[in-house]
């Protein structure tokens, strides 16, 4: 067949090769993944398991494509999965912890539903940059029994993620505030959990970002491990930088339990002076390894370690807890944190005074406005613009030179105005050609005429 025989449906077109994948926003993908979960919920109500054949089809039909066209990754189906277990613990998840009032049994419950969804065998570049590896639901019920929770207490998430850790704290009847960096995960949760604040800060600086009313008496977090907002390299501290911050944010008295990784300890020799630090404000009454095989159905089977913090100095800083050592499964975690876990502090929240409703804040929440400045004299301040301070220096520069080294005392006058009496005397008692003396702009030296009458004040008579 000729060139001239080809058929033009089978010429590849070179703009529909060099065009990239479909590219939502965020609010956009937060919607249809929202949309997703729901066609996943009734499998969870089932008992039928999300298999990647479901999965697929319902992606399909909240995108209205298929994972082909790049509009969405399997990461965003794995959140889909995630939220499908929010919605359903929301719907399902105070009757079965009123049917399963101890902690084993809650555990075998959702560890039932969690095995109904998928492996996560695929990350996203997003995922990798974050560290975006959220907590599985059974470890999620062990950092809420260490919590403690009560329905009067006020629980932060500095990296919330799709919020597993949240419905728990919700389902307990705290009140929550929740932050996440991540656009799509952060829109998510406004969706998710419309009657508390979500804020998208740096959780490394959580308690500079916070408003200061938001004083929780709960800090459940679980922070990237070595990774950090804005930073391209690898941060070993970074996992540190998230507590000591959080630390700093909690109420007195209040207590903090931190998902970190397993060597984030204080009998490692490389952490021991940073929780020295720490327990200068709060003391670990916590800390225990867990295996990886408890993270692996999220991607990964990197081991982990759940630590607790009451927000009060220890006796003696240097002095920890014995670690138990590393927990198999989370069935053991939660038989260590029954026996060894103290019960919690008197919380004591200190009164703030809100802040003024949609004023700007900065990083550290202070109004970036001017600064209040101390009564002064119009004269003595400085002119804005830079060509009106060359033109009228002169009088100005002989003033200021004159009341610097003038040691005389100022007159004092009750009825007299600030701006005379911070006059010298000296100065004022000066003839006027004296006070109006010009310095030549180019030289810096005083006028011929203004040299010819001050050699004639100096002749004698």
């Amino acid at each position: 067949m000729s060139c001239s025989e080809v058929s033009p449906c089978s010429t590849p077109d070179p703009r529909r090769r060099a065009r990239g994948p479909l590219r939502l926003a965020p609010e956009a993908v937060s919607a249809a993944v929202l949309l997703a979960a729901e066609h996943l919920v009734p499998h969870l109500e089932q008992g039928r398991p999300v298999d990647a054949a479901t999965l697929r089809a319902a992606m399909a039909v909240a995108f209205g494509a298929s994972d082909a066209a790049g509009t969405w990754d399997w990461k965003t189906a794995y959140d889909a999965c995630e939220v499908a277990m929010v919605l359903f613990l929301r719907k399902y998840g105070k009757a079965l912890f009123r049917k399963a009032a101890l902690p084993a049994s809650r555990l075998s419950a959702l560890t039932k539903v969690a095995n109904l969804l998928p492996t996560h065998t695929r990350r996203s570049e997003e995922a990798q940059a974050f560290q975006q590896f959220s907590t599985p639901v059974p470890l999620s019920l062990a950092a809420l029994t260490a919590a403690s929770l009560t329905s009067t207490d006020r629980v932060l998430e500095p990296s919330a993620g799709t919020g597993l850790l949240a419905i728990l704290a919700e389902i307990a009847g705290s009140a929550l505030i929740l932050n996440e960096i991540a656009d799509t995960r952060a829109d998510l949760l406004t969706s998710l959990f419309p009657a508390s604040p979500v804020t998208r800060f740096d959780a490394a600086q959580i308690d500079d970002h916070l408003d200061r009313t938001a004083v929780p008496s709960v800090i459940i977090m679980n922070p990237p491990f070595s990774v950090m907002a804005n930073v391209t390299v690898r941060m070993a501290d970074a996992a540190y930088r998230h507590v000591a911050s959080a630390l700093a944010r909690l109420a007195d008295g209040g207590r903090l339990v931190a998902i970190t990784g397993a060597n984030f300890s204080p009998d490692a020799r490389a952490w021991r002076d940073a929780f020295i630090r720490l327990q200068e404000r709060g003391r670990v009454v916590f800390t225990a390894a867990v295996a990886g095989s408890v993270y692996a159905k999220h991607g990964t089977t990197i081991e982990t370690r759940l630590t607790v913090i009451d927000k009060a100095p220890a006796e003696d800083a240097i002095c920890f807890p014995d670690s138990p050592g590393l927990a198999p499964d989370v069935a053991t975690l939660l038989a260590w944190i029954d026996k060894q876990i103290p019960a919690r502090l008197p919380v004591s929240v200190p009164k703030t005074i809100a802040d003024a409703p949609g004023a700007p804040r900065t990083v550290r929440g202070f109004s970036p406005g001017p600064r209040p400045q101390p009564l002064r004299a119009a004269w003595l301040q400085p002119k804005a613009c830079p060509s009106t301070m060359r033109r009228s220096t002169g009088r100005r520069r002989k003033a200021v030179a004159c009341r610097i080294r003038s040691t005389r005392p100022m007159r004092s006058s009750r009825s007299a105005s600030p701006t005379l009496s911070r006059i010298p005397r000296s100065w004022c008692n000066r003839p006027r050609w004296r006070r109006s003396r010009r310095r030549s702009r180019a030289t810096g030296r005083c006028s011929h005429a203004h040299r010819q009458r001050r050699r004639a004040v100096r002749r004698p008579a």
